[in-house]
């Protein structure tokens, strides 16, 4: 069993920066390749970025891309997201989640052991 807790959203202007953390407890943390999704009011949870077990890859949605960054520590059982040139279409609640299924980046159904979420609103 693995518990995620994301934190470090909040309100910026368009064009800034916010950097998210979720923190994960279980000692199997590093075995599990991770994700960021996102879930904007009225749509679909989407999925953001990716990065597997060791870090060594990197996978992110068209719309994030060049702007957003996922990495992650395993010695602090730890998975980040560093976004950047923020947009407002960005604004949605952000979820860390555990890949525990091989296959694509992208599907939600392949994520177990989702965080509470954290807000991100970006202004205009």
């Amino acid at each position: 069993q693995v518990q995620l807790v994301e934190s470090g959203g909040g309100l910026v202007q368009a064009g800034g920066s916010l950097r998210l953390s979720c923190a994960a407890s279980g000692r199997t943390f590093s075995s599990y390749a991770m994700g960021w999704f996102r879930q904007g009011p009225g749509k679909e949870r989407e999925f953001i970025a990716g990065i597997t077990w060791n870090g060594g890859n990197t996978y992110y949605a068209d719309s994030v891309k060049g702007r957003f960054t996922i990495s992650r520590d395993n010695a602090k059982n730890a998975v980040y997201l560093q976004m950047n040139s923020l947009k407002p279409e960005d604004t949605a609640v952000y979820y860390c989640a555990v890949k525990t299924r091989a296959g694509d980046y992208y599907r939600v159904t392949y994520y177990n052991y989702w965080g509470q979420g954290t807000q991100v609103t970006v202004s205009s």
